[in-house]
């Protein structure tokens, strides 16, 4: 099942399901259904799949990111977060920080928690994922270069777009499949097989520090070809077995 969350024409919230049709994915195409209604997806607001009380993101979980950007490996998951006023949906247009020179697109694999959890063994870690989703980490590199909190690089409105779905583990396979277009250009192609934390290390890891509460996101780290952002620019993430998270960038004047 592929979980949706949306606001319908009469501006009822609803969560419901993303219903695909033969050659469609969630985000392009198909049909959403609630309460035996069914929706089309162009004529409704797509929201955020979870309210998160917050993100936990990891950095250089891939070793080609960590080449491209000339740093080490960490020997342990780095973390930092995201607040809630980072979320943004599917199709929203997302308004960049003024007068920075580089902010670039990221596209992650979301791990979407489905209880909370604190202390959590790897061999129990996956009994707590409630499913997964697109995440895009839009990053203000011009502050995120001069801080070490990274909040002025990683944590501005609306730096987290995820979505459109939340699809259930077993929709979701081992060697998933993690691309980015921009404007039509594939930028990024990888898949999760080449995470050098695994989900059940990077659950552990988390939650041996701080408790996960249900609808917290993982964003599991980006792979290589991270680039910047201009304005009008269009992003495109696509995860296999969850969907297709599309939103707009406006840089202002």
């Amino acid at each position: 099942m592929k979980r949706v969350r949306f606001r319908d024409p009469s501006g009822s919230v609803r969560t419901g399901q993303w219903l695909e049709r033969e050659g469609e994915t969630a985000g392009d195409g198909g049909v959403l259904t609630f309460a035996d209604r069914e929706y089309d997806p162009a004529d409704v607001d797509i929201l955020p799949p979870v309210d998160p009380s917050k993100i936990v993101c990891i950095g250089r979980n891939y070793a080609d990111h960590a080449d491209e950007m000339g740093s080490e490996v960490p020997d342990r998951p780095l973390l930092f977060l995201k607040p809630p006023n980072a979320v943004a949906s599917h199709g929203s247009d997302v308004r960049l920080p003024e007068g920075k020179d580089r902010i670039d697109y990221e596209a992650e694999l979301g791990v979407v928690i489905g209880q909370q959890c604190r202390n959590v063994d790897q061999s129990e870690a996956m009994e707590y994922v409630d499913g997964f989703t697109c995440v895009v980490d839009l990053s203000n590199r011009d502050d995120q270069r001069k801080e070490q909190n990274w909040v002025r690089g990683k944590a501005f409105d609306n730096a987290a777009p995820l979505g459109p779905v939340v699809a259930d583990p077993e929709h979701v396979p081992a060697d998933a499949s993690i691309d980015l277009w921009l404007n039509g250009e594939n930028r990024q192609s990888s898949t999760r097989e080449h995470l050098i934390f695994s989900i059940p290390e990077l659950i552990a890891e988390i939650t041996s520090y701080l408790t996960l509460e249900p609808g917290d996101v993982i964003a599991t780290g980006t792979p290589e070809g991270v680039g910047p952002l201009s304005d009008g620019d269009t992003v495109t993430v696509e995860i296999g077995g969850v969907g297709r998270l599309e939103h707009t960038v406006t840089v202002p004047n």
